[in-house]
């Protein structure tokens, strides 16, 4: 049987914060969530809830959906690609949101496993922002793209990040686990036995 990590809602409430806390002490307040469907959904809407400043109003969040396929060859797997099954909405972000340009927008996801959900979505969202300061002449304007997961594995990634994003503190975690399956609240069928396992192991 493969050991799992059980995690509870209380347990993300509580990274979360932590998040938001060392965001909001950075001082650059972040302008739009982007959250990794299905896992970053939750993060995102409570992470949206501590950021908020009094007086003003919500910060937007979005959904991109990504999809990790193998390609099989001579029955064993010869490697993995991510794909787009949702993006950006970029006609309601212009029309209510001044594009992307020069903004602080901040991808979360769950889990920085095998790290190539994050690297895909990272490059994809610079360069769908370098087209659109080229579109509207606006390449002197600095666009700052974070990165927060709640955990991440302790394990050899497949893919890598910019140095930069470690070195700025644009990439957060809410914790370092092990390499081991995680087992997150709002895939419990039963919540009550999930939160008691999660209990168990100290991730409440």
């Amino acid at each position: 049987m493969v050991e799992k990590l059980y995690i509870s809602y209380e347990h993300v409430h509580k990274l979360c914060r932590k998040a938001a806390e060392e965001i909001k002490s950075k001082k650059d307040p972040v302008d739009l969530i982007i959250a990794i469907g299905g896992g970053g959904f939750i993060p995102a809407r409570i992470l949206r809830s501590f950021l908020k400043q009094d007086g003003q109003k919500n910060i937007p969040i979005q959904a991109i959906g990504l999809s990790l396929y193998e390609f099989m060859g001579n029955e064993e797997t010869i490697g993995k690609e991510v794909v787009r099954t949702q993006w950006l909405d970029f006609g309601n972000l212009n029309d209510h949101f001044d594009s992307l340009i020069g903004k602080h927008l901040l991808i979360v996801d769950e889990v920085d496993d095998s790290r190539t959900t994050l690297h895909y979505a990272l490059t994809e969202l610079e360069k769908d922002v370098k087209d659109i300061q080229e579109k509207l002449g606006r390449q002197n304007e600095q666009t700052k793209i974070s990165i927060f997961v709640l955990q991440n594995k302790d394990k050899e990634k497949r893919a890598e990040l910019p140095q930069e994003l470690f070195d700025s503190g644009r990439y957060m975690c809410g914790e370092v686990v092990p390499d081991k399956w995680i087992a997150y609240p709002w895939d419990a069928l039963d919540i009550d036995d999930q939160t008691e396992r999660a209990r168990a192991q100290g991730y409440i």
